[in-house]
């Protein structure tokens, strides 16, 4: 298992106490009294481990975990090992993840990254800028004029914060980041290395003499309780504001463009590219390097599966994939059809082959 050299170690607790904690229920109560002294993966786990299982993929580990206890749903109790206390859960995954959050706290929004709680001396803070009480700034961040931070946020090491932007609070702000023309509201969390603020990408092609740039003028706005990954950027817009809305989860090395718009409580995986003018309904999740094209909306709901690349609009609740994309029922369709054309088949209207 992974030595839990940077987090803090857990507390111990009975089972009887993690069945009461997650929700779960002690299949054998007489092993209530039995201690738990950290969590693990199936493969990794010992004696004194609580694991989870829920995928089918790995029955293997799971027959052969040395865990103590392991979480699982009724449908598969009875595969596991008469030495390893089970404990039943609807969502095994989810009753884990409990667990973990409460005994990893720590690992779930970082502090200073030189245990510092304060401003750090090296720190350049424009006077003219408002930190409320207990922002803690590492050193070598810059903080510009006009700059208001609120109370609770965490300022990374050599981070840039633009003239005028304004962060909420109880946000964090990762090492190297660099923010402009930016409000930002409370619990965001910005990982390492983000751009966000920075001109979007806007030219009149002007032939060979050279291409006319577009003054970028607009801001980007992110609301609360949103996280953005390490190496994102995120363009001011135009004429109008990008917009990130609240509780949308960004991973790393995402792009996204001057304009858009994306809704609440979105998911979007790394290496995506946002065109510009995009907008993006609520609960919206999208795949690792999707590519979306400009000016399309993309409705609530929908899902769009990794690797695709969008260029017509997308209704709600809709379930494209594909280069280019479609509706998925249709795209496996399409993928048979030239499958079995390619090994010398036939193929129906409805795309199904025939030998």
């Amino acid at each position: 298992m992974a030595q839990p050299v940077f987090f803090k170690q857990p507390p111990s607790a009975t089972l009887a106490e993690l069945a009461a904690l997650t929700g779960a229920v002690l299949a054998d109560p007489a092993r209530g009294g039995h201690v738990i002294r950290g969590l693990a993966s199936l493969d990794e786990a010992g004696p004194m481990h609580l694991a989870f299982f829920d995928n089918l993929k790995y029955a293997d580990q799971l027959k052969a975990t040395k865990a103590g206890a392991c979480l699982v749903s009724p449908r598969v109790e009875a595969q596991v090992p008469a030495h390893v206390a089970v404990l039943r859960a609807t969502q095994p995954f989810r009753a884990f993840v409990t667990l973990a959050r409460e005994w990893h706290a720590d690992a779930l929004r970082p502090q200073s990254w030189f245990d510092n709680d304060g401003i750090a001396p090296s720190a350049i803070i424009d006077p003219s800028a408002h930190l409320e009480d207990d922002v803690i700034v590492d050193p070598l961040a810059v903080i510009g004029p006009r700059v208001e931070i609120g109370t609770g946020t965490v300022i990374g090491a050599g981070a840039v914060i633009g003239a005028d932007v304004k962060i909420g609070r109880d946000c964090n702000v990762g090492a190297r980041s660099a923010i402009q023309f930016a409000l930002i509201g409370n619990n965001v969390l910005i990982h390492p290395a983000c751009s966000i603020g920075q001109d979007g990408y806007g030219f009149i092609f002007f032939g060979p003499e050279g291409h006319l740039k577009v003054p970028q003028t607009g801001r980007v706005l992110i609301q609360n309780n949103v996280e953005i990954g390490a190496g994102t950027c995120i363009d001011r817009g135009s004429l109008r504001d990008t917009v990130i809305g609240e509780g949308t989860k960004i991973d790393n090395q995402v792009q996204i463009g001057h304009n858009v718009t994306i809704g609440r409580h979105c998911l979007l995986a790394a290496q995506i590219g946002l065109a510009g003018s995009l907008t993006i309904g609520d609960n919206v999740a999208l795949g690792a390097k999707v590519g979306i094209n400009n000016h399309l909306k993309i409705g609530d709901g929908a899902q769009v599966t990794a690797m695709s690349a969008v260029k017509d609009d997308i209704p709600p609740n809709g379930r494209w994939g594909g280069h280019f994309a479609k509706p998925t029922k249709q795209w496996f369709r399409e993928i048979v059809a030239v499958e079995r054309l390619v090994q010398g088949g036939t193929v129906d209207p409805k795309g199904e082959g025939r030998e």
